[in-house]
């Protein structure tokens, strides 16, 4: 059983960003203390009304503060990139940090970040793939030459290569076909923090029998990520995240997240609904019975948790990491062993 902590790099525009990266790097080293296994950090561009340090410099700055954690890329938007340049990069995060890196990665929703880009967002799903299959070839072999439908390479060698020979990848799926779609490549599924619990679990049977269907073993690695706040109260946990998280899913709104769920989901309604079997809000008592429902309903075992959202302040997530690590974590480390 792993726990990972997603560090809160996405802040109001008006925020000093030195500031709020200074407490990013107090976020990762208190994680680092109180017991977490992993940091991860989201990737977007151009997404007003925020700001938003970009994942891999950040991750690459954390790893000299977080031990043997992982740097899980949670994710990155593939779909948008290059893949020579991606793997290289994500090469060398790998080889600054000895062999911690998780690549996670999605297609993306966003027309304007398409646009920007000067790509079609309908090529999204095979650009993606297409990318992938390339990023993985140019890790393994010495002379990749490659004639797709988006990139070209003629006898192409990657200048470095990861540390770890089966890099970690995860991808993250939003609708059903994209769930099945990651089954029958045998990837891990990086589920979202936005479905509620319901769609999660009739997709995670979807995902499994994509898995089955095309011979692959359920991987070792069952990873989803979580809006969490836990305070000595339940009452105390709402209130203290209310703000912040109805904040930042109004902007999910905006930019259309919860139209890329499957069936009909808005995020536009009460918190009382928008947070039933969505998010983790609670005493750590309560904490552990969600989190221990949600690994009964769904194998899971790799735990990100995002414990703050733009605007709320640095030493608010400190004081929920301090009642983790002492009240939470113990509980699934004596149950499960360490990750």
């Amino acid at each position: 059983m792993k726990f990972g902590l997603f560090v809160n790099a996405q802040q109001p525009r008006s925020d000093d960003p030195v500031r709020r990266f200074r407490q990013c790097v107090a976020q990762a080293r208190m994680a680092r203390d109180v017991g977490f296994d992993a940091i991860a950090a989201g990737h977007h561009y151009i997404s007003p009304p925020y700001q938003s340090l970009q994942n891999l410099p950040l991750l690459a700055r954390l790893a000299a503060d977080t031990g043997s954690m992982d740097l899980v890329l949670a994710v990155t938007l593939l779909a948008m990139l290059n893949p020579v340049q991606t793997a290289e990069e994500v090469a060398s995060l790998d080889i600054m940090s000895e062999g911690r890196v998780v690549f996670g990665v999605g297609i993306g929703y966003r027309e304007e970040e398409f646009a920007a880009f000067g790509l079609d967002i309908k090529d999204r799903v095979p650009r993606m793939l297409e990318g992938l299959r390339l990023i993985r070839r140019l890790w393994r072999e010495d002379n990749v030459t490659h004639q797709g439908r988006f990139f070209n390479l003629r006898e192409a060698t990657s200048t470095i290569r990861p540390v770890q020979p089966d890099l970690p990848i995860w991808i993250a799926a939003n609708a059903d076909a994209a769930v099945r779609r990651t089954g029958r490549l045998g990837y891990p599924w990086f589920i979202n923090p936005h479905a509620a619990l319901p769609t999660i679990e009739r997709q995670w049977g979807l995902y499994k029998e994509a898995l089955a269907e095309a011979g692959h073993p359920l991987p070792a690695a069952r990873p989803m990520i979580l809006e969490l706040h836990v305070a000595p109260t339940r009452e105390e946990a709402v209130a203290a995240a209310q703000p912040y998280l109805e904040g930042k899913y109004a902007a999910y709104a905006a930019w259309g997240q919860d139209k890329a769920l499957p069936g009909q989901e808005d995020f536009r309604v009460a918190f009382d609904a928008l947070a039933k079997d969505r998010f983790i809000l609670g005493s750590p008592e309560d904490v552990i019975a969600q989190l221990e429902d949600r690994i009964a309903r769904l194998d899971a075992n790799y735990f990100i948790f995002r414990a703050g959202w733009p605007g709320m302040e640095g030493w608010k997530v400190l004081k929920v990491l301090e009642i983790m690590g002492r009240d939470v974590l113990p509980h699934f480390h004596r149950k499960y062993g360490r990750g």
